[in-house]
């Protein structure tokens, strides 16, 4: 069922819809140029879900449902849990949509806020669309904390120890280029597991006035550049 789930989405509508084509498709890491560790574009086709023959991507996703006796009159019912704000609702809406075209008859299931996020660390949810924040383009920020087996925030209970092992590789290697090959094993391996899906990376925008001085603005994250207010200035 995860892979026919993984098989049936259609990332470029989601990022059509959603940003007017502005978002990003990638694996685990961040996509490049901005990222440093995604997979090319070209090995990223290669994976369910990622290439563009959606249509028979999805073919092969009901015959996956058909083969597990979910039919288009006798689909598998399940509900999509999400927070109570329109960055999580409105993707989880065209998931929905995207689910029913393989048999699957999904509901929308909206928590507050002051919910959310303790009902994913229980894994209290059939079906979760969630949006993850990393702190820093490295990959032992991300694969550690989201897929390592024993992780508070590995929220799908993911759990392959040869692909830990290869993640305490990777963070043991200096060099750059032997280093990001591992990390694209790693990361080709979590999506043909469905691990935990990604649907696109958001991109987004900082405004300034032109009186402020001397802020640069971060092309890989929107949370490691405020220590450069110290060096800032308004010039008025």
């Amino acid at each position: 069922v995860r892979t026919a789930m993984a098989l049936t989405l259609d990332r470029q509508a989601y990022i059509d819809i959603l940003s007017e084509g502005k978002f990003n498709k990638g694996g685990a890491m961040m996509p490049p140029s901005e990222g440093r560790w995604g997979l090319p574009p070209e090995e990223l086709a290669k994976l369910p879900g990622f290439g563009s023959d959606v249509k028979g991507n999805r073919a092969k996703a009901v015959k996956i449902m058909e083969g597990l006796g979910f039919t288009k009159d006798k689909p598998l019912k399940v509900k999509v849990s999400t927070r109570n704000i329109a960055i999580y609702r409105n993707p989880a809406v065209i998931l929905i949509d995207q689910l029913k075209l393989i048999n699957i008859d999904a509901t929308l299931d909206v928590v507050e806020t002051s919910q959310w996020h303790a009902k994913v660390a229980r894994k209290d949810y059939q079906v979760g669309l969630n949006l993850t924040g990393v702190g820093v383009d490295d990959p032992d920020v991300n694969l550690f904390e989201n897929y390592w087996c024993t992780s508070q925030r590995n929220y799908t209970k993911y759990c392959n120890k040869d692909l830990e092992k290869l993640m305490v590789k990777q963070s043991t290697i200096a060099d750059y280029e032997a280093r990001r090959k591992i990390v694209w094993e790693i990361d080709k391996k979590l999506q043909l597991d469905g691990a935990r899906p990604l649907i696109f990376h958001r991109r987004g925008a900082t405004c300034h006035q032109a009186h402020v001085k001397g802020f640069v603005a971060p092309q890989n994250s929107s949370y490691n550049a405020w220590r450069q207010f110290e060096h800032m200035w308004v010039d008025k």
